[in-house]
């Protein structure tokens, strides 16, 4: 730590502000130093770093580099150590301050929570009675566009949240354009002020307080608390937008699995509506064919009638009536065939579609939660049971359809039969 050269005549100024602000550029330019300067967002002071007097018009001037309370490699509270041991080692050596600058730059979009904290801070530091002492100094005017910078400052000065607070007890906000003349301006300006003793230095050295007693260290424990509780409030805003996302997604999949079982439900009801089409195409075939049959077998009859009132007649008649009723047979046969490989073809593809959706249905179940689970195996118990049913029918009509075609072969037979013994 570098200490204040001895001598009443030298004038004491501190320099403060946030890492990368310009703080080291700004004595460097000053006073000739060659001080470390930064470039990025990592911290180059890390201690409290003192210049080499150089004189401004015949007066001796020391500037103190100190590092900012964001620094990237020690805490605030060591931060306010540091500038805490310097001021009050320099107060017991009887040294007071003549001015403090705090930079700003006004290329920063807006004065964030880091700059507020460093401003709050270093008020804490000064106290309201030495805020006449100090000027706050914004620079990097040659990054921003004249009329966005002004802005920006008129913002600065006027708002309570920001420096007007601090330029209503005195302090004078200053722009620098980077030039030696004009850091030179500022010095000359601070060298009119009387030194003054910081907060710090009366709470410390005349009031023998312990530094965590200091309204710095109050104002760095305010902030520490307002950070926690920032960071409490956002992390109960993230939970509860966690719960709505889980509540949003749970209804979505409630939905998603009503909608599916609302869609096989439809698919077992387009089933059984083309299953009962198909029952009712072959009942009313069997109606006709059983129609067919009666109206044969009347004719028949009525041939037999005929046949034993006129015998030649009747055995041409019944010759005629044989090689007919063959070919009938014949077509019909082709026929019920034609239907039988029909209906088997359709039953083919619906027990196909229905390996399709049990396939579907098992690769849900598998994807599904228990519940979920639970509710496809009832479900595909339900759909066994109507398989099996299904399956049943089928089983009865192809029976039937052997039945049917036994007793058709019994009448030929009882047709052919007939006709021999007459």
């Amino acid at each position: 730590m570098g200490r204040v050269p001895e001598g009443s005549e030298t004038a004491t100024i501190a320099v403060m502000g946030a890492t990368g602000s310009g703080k080291s550029t700004f004595v460097n330019l000053v006073s000739g130093s060659s001080l470390r300067t930064s470039d990025s967002l990592h911290s180059c002071t890390e201690e409290v770093a003192v210049t080499e007097p150089f004189v401004v018009d015949s007066r001796k001037v020391v500037l103190v580099d100190t590092p900012g309370f964001d620094d990237t490699n020690k805490s605030d509270s060591d931060i306010l150590k540091l500038i805490a041991d310097f001021l009050t080692s320099s107060y017991k050596d009887g040294h007071t301050l003549t001015g403090l600058i705090f930079i700003h730059r006004i290329s920063d979009h807006r004065m964030g929570g880091i700059s507020l904290k460093n401003f709050r801070t270093f008020r804490k530091l000064c106290g309201e009675q030495t805020l006449r002492n100090v000027v706050i100094v914004t620079n990097m005017w040659s990054d921003v566009e004249p009329h966005l910078g002004e802005e920006r400052e008129r913002e600065l000065a006027t708002s309570d949240v920001f420096f007007k607070p601090a330029l209503d007890q005195g302090t004078k906000l200053v722009r620098h354009d980077s030039s030696a003349g004009s850091a030179l301006s500022i010095i000359r300006y601070i060298l009119g002020n009387r030194p003054v003793v910081m907060q710090i230095q009366k709470e410390l050295v005349d009031e023998r307080k312990d530094i965590s007693q200091t309204a710095a260290v109050g104002e760095l424990e305010r902030q520490l608390q307002e950070a926690k509780e920032a960071q409490r409030i956002e992390a109960e805003r993230l939970r509860q937008e966690m719960e709505e996302a889980a509540r949003v997604r749970e209804e979505e999949e409630r939905r998603q699995r009503e909608e599916q079982a609302r869609r096989r439900q439809e698919e077992l009801a387009r089933i059984e509506a083309e299953r009962r089409r198909a029952e009712e195409q072959r009942q009313r075939e069997r109606r006709e064919w059983e129609h067919r049959m009666w109206v044969e077998e009347q004719e028949r009859k009525a041939a037999a009638e005929r046949q034993q009132r006129e015998l030649e007649a009747r055995i041409a008649e019944e010759r005629r009536q044989r090689e007919e009723n063959e070919r009938r047979r014949r077509e019909e046969q082709a026929r019920l065939e034609r239907e039988l490989a029909e209906r088997m073809r359709i039953e083919e593809e619906a027990r196909r579609h229905q390996e399709a959706l049990e396939a579907q249905w098992r690769q849900a179940a598998e994807a599904a939660e228990r519940e979920r689970a639970r509710q496809q195996r009832e479900h595909e118990e339900r759909m066994a049971e109507d398989h099996r049913i299904y399956q049943e029918a089928l089983r009865v009509q192809r029976e039937n359809a052997e039945r049917w075609e036994r007793e058709l072969a019994r009448r030929q037979q009882d047709d052919g039969g007939g006709c021999f013994i007459q």
